[in-house]
């Protein structure tokens, strides 16, 4: 019986022994398997995680702004002192804009310039380019022919470059009551053609057009590509520096009328914008509606009507210009830098909060 019981157990033993044996080589072969699969696999894990990362990754620089073109992503900004002016209009962006610009890019240092013998404009700038006073101009108006053409003597030659819009408004004594104007008649008026505001639906009041100095004009009414281009203005013209004291005339002046930057006169207390349209039945005020009377000014201000600026049913625009020397000089350089600083995202967003309407 011993000998039977010890074989059995034996036996017993022995088929234990064998399982484990199995069942623990089972388990090395799945763990080889697992780490040899895992092995070949782990590249493609890699990858895909990767992907996932990057995927998330790109959905949120849109709200980081990291992919947003700044000041300090633009290369081959000159380290130097510049001069610049011209265009009234951009009093604001000279104000906002190039001082953010000069906080980012402290290297460059720009100053503005005020012409000596005539009145600060685009006209004013543009000439001081042409005679080397400046290093690049600001203006609200295209370049002229004849500008061109100076330019060319000299030889270099002149670039436009947009980077803004604003339009052109027409402002009077806010006692005047007069529903708006088409731009025949505003031309009219400055030509001496019509002379009393009850020619176009108003009292019978004379009218008194203020106007800067052609030469020095901020803004033109007369289109480059317009047979009245070269007309003299009417007698009954007076002549003003510049819209500050146009404003202060009209202010006093009850048949009064001048036209200006949009951005510059509409948000002004002491006078009236008026709506212009092609007809009396396309009429399109500079300002946003409602219009905001000059009681409730200065706790509220007209704004631009930005939105018949940017779809372009504002009958009169006038596109915010870099005037840049082609010379391939330090005035090329600086010219195509700052250019290029205004069209970034970040110039873009800063002339808008500057009043205007941006090209991007």
């Amino acid at each position: 019986m011993d000998n039977t019981n010890q074989k059995k157990a034996i036996i017993h033993s022995e088929i234990a022994l064998f399982l484990r044996g199995l069942i623990i080589g089972k388990v090395l072969t799945l763990i080889v398997i697992g780490g040899l699969l895992w092995w070949l696999l782990k590249p493609n894990l890699l990858s895909r995680n990767s992907v996932d990362s990057s995927n998330q990754n790109s959905n949120t620089v849109p709200n980081n702004g990291n992919n947003r073109s700044t000041f300090q992503t633009v290369a081959n900004v000159p380290t130097d002192s510049f001069n610049y002016g011209g265009s009234t209009a951009w009093a604001s962006i000279r104000q906002l804009v190039d001082t953010q610009i000069q906080s980012d890019r402290p290297e460059l240092k720009l100053r503005y310039i005020d012409p000596v013998n005539s009145s600060p404009g685009s006209s004013s700038g543009i000439r001081m380019l042409l005679d080397g006073q400046l290093d690049f101009a600001q203006s609200s108006r295209p370049l002229t022919d004849e500008e061109q053409a100076i330019a060319k003597e000299r030889g270099f030659t002149l670039e436009q470059r947009q980077v803004g819009k604003d339009g052109i408004a027409v402002v009077v004594n806010p006692s005047l009551n007069v529903s708006g104007l088409t731009v025949d008649q505003l031309q009219k008026i400055y030509l001496g053609q019509i002379t009393n505001w009850n020619q176009v639906g108003g009292p019978n009041l004379p009218i008194t057009p203020f106007s800067q100095q052609p030469k020095d004009a901020d803004t033109v009414i007369f289109p480059s590509n317009s047979d009245l281009k070269n007309q003299a203005l009417g007698s009954n013209v007076q002549y003003v520096y510049s819209t500050t004291e146009a404003v202060r005339q009209l202010r006093k002046t009850p048949g009064g009328v001048y036209y200006a930057s949009a951005r510059s006169v509409v948000p002004q207390c002491s006078v009236k914008a008026l709506p212009l349209g092609g007809t009396f039945s396309q009429l399109i005020s500079p300002y946003r509606q409602p219009m905001v009377s000059p009681e409730q000014c200065p706790r509220q201000r007209n704004q631009l009507n930005t939105q018949a600026i940017k779809n372009g049913s504002y009958p009169i625009p006038a596109n915010l210009f870099v005037i840049i020397k082609q010379n391939k000089g330090r005035e090329q350089q600086i010219g195509d830098a700052y250019a290029k600083l205004l069209l970034t995202d970040q110039g873009q967003k800063a002339i808008e909060q500057a009043g205007f309407v941006g090209v991007r």
